[in-house]
């Protein structure tokens, strides 16, 4: 980076390094803003019909959670608040999941 437009050499260079620290400092920003933004489409999602969450089906009296297929014949308990078994569930994927992630 070049700039004159001080007569002094040293005005010079402490102009060149801000202007090169504002630079770098845009450049990191973008690169930052751009991972954020990446981070939050991959949690949201499409919402397309096919990345549903749950499944509740009343006729059956069936919950079924499609990200850890589990499927339970209890939906008036779960409705009821008895949700033991499905955070159980969710807890025991969550922990598989990080222990897989460690190994890697």
């Amino acid at each position: 980076m070049v700039t004159s437009s001080e007569k002094s050499q040293h005005q010079n260079r402490a102009n060149a390094m801000q202007v090169l620290r504002a630079r770098l400092y845009d450049l990191e920003r973008g690169r930052v803003d751009a991972e954020r933004a990446a981070d939050r489409k991959a949690q949201v999602g499409s919402g397309d019909r096919s990345e549903r969450i749950r499944t509740y089906n009343f006729p059956q009296g069936r919950m079924t959670d499609h990200r850890i297929n589990l499927t339970l014949y209890r939906l008036d308990a779960i409705l009821q608040g008895d949700l033991a078994e499905v955070i159980d569930a969710l807890v025991a994927d969550d922990q598989a999941h990080k222990l897989a992630e460690m190994e890697a």
